[in-house]
């Protein structure tokens, strides 16, 4: 989807950090071992560090049977020195859907705005409430709340701070490495997974990859696909967000928009990125799902635009 040229941008959602050059590799764990929490890609392990409970909507743990078990502020990162700090003027260039429309950067930036408007304005309609996640974008290597991590994992959400995580130059490696899409969908995509986890972590769902982390039916691969049906509920009424003037940050959703969302989907599937790794497929070490299954999810919350509709694990399978 297109963003409104008019549409202001507010970039205090957002820090800087990092530095260092661009890349992508396997994925996995952070130096030193720490895992993260979710991330897009295919090979990059889930999870496993997990600290709220709270939430009964989609089938999660509830907090002594309350709906509202959430942290009473956001979580501040550890302490990350100048890499983790905010630098506004390095996002001087993002100050309209414009900017949003010819800058990846920028449209990070839209994304995200719209991610936490949409969320702000949908989880009080299923009696829970939305703490807003930070975008931390970087370049080469960041210091993040669950470690030290670089390009090589991907774009991804660190539960223990609350931020998401992306290096800019993943899109480009979406569509050159992975053959998805190159439409702004596409990469919107990649943001709403990643605040997909952020709901997740806020209605205690999260942990759920770590109690079961490998398989085609697996936690870890029910979390992943419920972050795509997530995702696709975002994309549902991405249109009714707005910017703090109330102008609409996105233009009208087109079908080319649905078939560019589903190339990113099905390019980051377990069974494609194994294909292209290691020459064969094998089901029993998927974290994420198949590319099937992830297009499928992702289609299931677009087209009822209901969270509830996303409970994987209310299945008996899901790929």
């Amino acid at each position: 989807m297109s963003f409104n040229e008019n549409a202001q941008l507010d970039t205090s959602q957002v820090e800087s950090g990092g530095g260092g050059g661009f890349g992508r590799g396997g994925g996995g764990n952070f130096p030193g071992g720490i895992q993260i929490g979710g991330g897009i890609g295919g090979l990059i392990l889930l999870v496993l560090m997990l600290i709220f409970g709270g939430g009964s909507i989609l089938g999660g743990d509830s907090d002594g049977g309350s709906a509202g078990g959430l942290p009473s502020q956001e979580l501040e990162p550890q302490q990350v020195g100048a890499a983790g700090q905010v630098q506004q003027s390095e996002f001087s260039q993002c100050k309209t859907g414009a900017d949003a429309n010819r800058d990846d950067v920028c449209l990070i930036i839209a994304t995200v705005n719209s991610a936490n408007d949409y969320w702000s304005k949908t989880l009080p309609k299923y009696q829970m409430n939305y703490e807003m996640a930070k975008t931390v974008i970087y370049e080469g290597q960041v210091q993040s709340g669950c470690g030290t991590a670089s390009a090589q994992v991907g774009p991804f959400y660190c539960p223990l701070d609350s931020r998401v995580y992306v290096d800019a130059s993943f899109f480009q490696e979406l569509e050159s490495k992975f053959g998805a899409s190159g439409g702004p969908l596409a990469k919107e995509y990649v943001i709403a997974h990643e605040y997909g986890h952020h709901i997740q972590n806020l209605l205690g769902l999260l942990n759920r990859a770590q109690q079961d982390p490998q398989g085609p039916n697996s936690g870890a691969v029910r979390v992943e696909l419920m972050a795509d049906c997530l995702a696709g509920t975002w994309v549902k009424h991405a249109t009714e967000t707005t910017d703090a003037d109330g102008t609409p940050l996105l233009q009208p959703i087109t079908q080319q928009d649905i078939e560019d969302a589903l190339s990113a989907a099905a390019a980051v599937g377990d069974d494609r990125i194994q294909e292209k790794v290691q020459g064969r497929v094998t089901p029993e070490n998927w974290t994420h799902g198949s590319a099937e299954a992830r297009m499928s999810w992702f289609n299931q919350g677009y087209e009822t635009g209901d969270i509830n509709q996303c409970n994987t694990f209310g299945v008996d399978r899901v790929s």
